[in-house]
């Protein structure tokens, strides 16, 4: 699981980064509403209202004696009744076996809080003949690319359950796996989830251009469609995702502002993808390179340098910063800083071998 632990210039904490994207989904009544009547195929939820849903996780989760903080308890209103649907994040790239089991750890927690909670209004109605405890729907959420193929009823995972199956409890749990999903499947469902679910679907950068011939109708709906509210929260999963492929937070500002500005379309054509980490080695290779062809006039460790101080120039050509341009080429701030001091008294002739003379003068390098 991914344990980075940053905060980004648009403020998602990145920490277990694909758990945070999914719990802000299931947590948000309109997307949970999506999901339940798109992905799941329980008639009971076609008509489901956003109204419906409350999200109780705060109140459950710290029953539940383990660290799942990814992991969403709703309240629905179906009618008279209530459900409580369960939502388990899951995007490991390995099958957990022992799913079921947590899961009936979790709908005996809810149960004995519902209980409590019944007695508490009318003392002794637990042991009622009229008393009834809550459907729980269980739900699997999985991210992963290889097939789930862990048993699905908790009874397949108990000794002799062939001879005492009748003594064993035997429940289901509902996987919904992305990967199941097409492209076109999801643009057919033309609401805000299939977006974020298009995005979450990505493995790299570059797969994020193939997004840019998405039909006009469907970028067209979300712009005109789309409350202001749910744009924040969109931008919010999908700046948690794109941190996930390594894009730089330049780039990711710059696709969050599209959304939030409602400019759906743009965000696909003007998105330069690039992974912070590939353009380290890349740029490494390059210096290497340029640095041998430079080899008999100055060597390779100043060709290096001076293919480093290139970089720069084009950032701040792009109007970056000193800080982000230091984080995008993963370099130290100061050195960066030097540079970058160095080449704005040129601006906007830029000339990176006089920058290179003045740092080796000053032996900042």
């Amino acid at each position: 699981m991914e344990t980075q632990n940053t905060t980004t210039s648009n403020g998602v904490n990145n920490s277990h980064t694909k758990d945070n994207a999914a719990k802000i989904v299931f947590g948000d009544p309109v997307l949970c509403a999506q999901f339940l009547k798109g992905y799941t195929d329980i008639p009971l939820f076609k008509e489901i209202k956003p109204e419906d849903i409350e999200n109780v996780s705060s109140h459950f989760l710290p029953l539940f004696q383990e660290s799942r903080d990814s992991d969403t308890v709703n309240k629905i209103r179906i009618g008279d009744s209530e459900i409580y649907l369960i939502a388990l994040i899951e995007h490991q790239s390995e099958n957990d076996f022992d799913m079921s089991f947590r899961i009936l750890r979790y709908i005996v927690f809810i149960w004995t809080d519902y209980a409590a909670q019944q007695e508490k209004l009318h003392k002794g109605i637990t042991k009622s003949k009229a008393f009834l405890y809550p459907p729980i729907l269980p739900v699997v959420y999985y991210e992963g690319t290889s097939t789930w193929s862990a048993p699905l009823n908790f009874k397949d995972r108990v000794f002799l359950n062939n001879v005492l199956g009748d003594y064993i409890p035997s429940f289901n749990y509902l996987v919904v796996p992305l990967n199941k999903y097409s492209k076109q499947d999801l643009i057919e469902k033309n609401d805000e989830l299939s977006l974020i679910f298009l995005i979450n679907q990505l493995q790299n950068s570059s797969e994020f251009h193939a997004l840019k011939d998405i039909p006009k109708e469907y970028t067209e709906h979300l712009t005109e469609n789309t409350p202001d509210y749910l744009l924040k929260i969109i931008g919010k999963v999908i700046a948690v995702l794109l941190h996930k492929l390594n894009i730089p937070d330049e780039e990711v500002y710059e696709v969050t502002d599209q959304i939030t500005r409602r400019k759906f379309s743009m965000m696909f054509d003007n998105f330069q993808a690039y992974d912070v980490q590939e353009t380290r080695r890349v740029s490494r290779e390059e210096g290497r390179l340029e640095g041998r062809i430079e080899g008999e006039r100055a060597g390779r460790i100043e060709g290096e340098q001076l293919h480093l101080i290139k970089l720069v120039i084009k950032k701040i050509e792009k109007q970056c910063s000193a800080a982000q341009i230091a984080e995008i080429l993963e370099e130290p701030l100061d050195t960066i800083q030097q540079i970058y001091d160095i080449a704005l008294c040129q601006a906007p002739d830029y000339n990176a071998d006089k920058i290179l003379k003045e740092l080796n003068s000053k032996t900042v390098l």
